[in-house]
């Protein structure tokens, strides 16, 4: 009678154990669908026909002061660097000419604020205070057609939710295996379950077919 009570115990107690991994599986599952859920920051197409920018922005946050030069060594000195940048509530913006590309200036798309008329001078200054969330857009009013703009990123912005677009995983270029994550955690609990089910209705019972002795 010892020794059935312990073998029943040691079966449900790996029973017990599968049915935890199963279980984890889906929860890691769906932890991993939600962390690729995010998206990078959305500056509403502002930035799209700026050719050389890599589409990535620097994360200044942390910060009391930021430094964008005026003239940077992409797109023939007619760029600012780093062309997008995020800062935290509060952060003055300054911009400083490097004396590269001609005359230059900086001007808010929502006319904010501007620098004034454009300049050539090497170690010419502009600073801008930053104290609401949101985006900020500028350009260089005489090389903004030629893709000499740029944007500040304040505190909470909109971000862009690539993964919600209802479109084809291949035509995004995305494995598919990826897509059935959640779907194989839920196959993988069900049939472990149906597998619990059967262990505990037939395999602990001395007097069926195949059960204990």
């Amino acid at each position: 009678m010892g020794g059935e009570n312990k073998h029943t115990m040691s079966r449900r107690s790996f029973v017990s154990g599968v049915a935890g991994a199963a279980g984890g599986a889906a929860c890691s599952g769906v932890v991993t669908a939600q962390a690729e859920g995010g998206g990078s920051i959305d500056y509403g197409g502002w930035l799209d026909d700026v050719g050389y920018w890599g589409e990535e922005t620097t994360d200044l946050t942390g910060q009391g002061t930021a430094t964008v030069e005026v003239g940077g060594q992409a797109n023939n000195n007619l760029s600012f660097d780093p062309v997008a940048i995020h800062v935290d509530p509060g952060t003055t913006v300054e911009w400083e000419w490097t004396g590269e590309g001609g005359a230059h200036n900086v001007v808010a798309d929502d006319d904010s604020f501007t620098s004034g008329s454009p300049v050539a001078e090497p170690g010419t200054t502009f600073t801008q205070t930053f104290d609401e969330d949101g985006i900020t857009n500028y350009y260089c009013e005489p090389h903004q057609s030629q893709g000499m703009k740029g944007a500040v990123a304040v505190g909470s912005v909109p971000r862009e939710q690539a993964a919600q677009q209802e479109s084809d995983p291949e035509d995004l270029g995305v494995p598919l295996q990826p897509h059935y994550v959640g779907i194989g955690a839920v196959l993988m609990m069900a049939s472990s379950l149906v597998f619990v089910f059967y262990l505990l209705k037939y395999g602990e019972s001395p007097h069926t077919k195949g059960g204990n002795r």
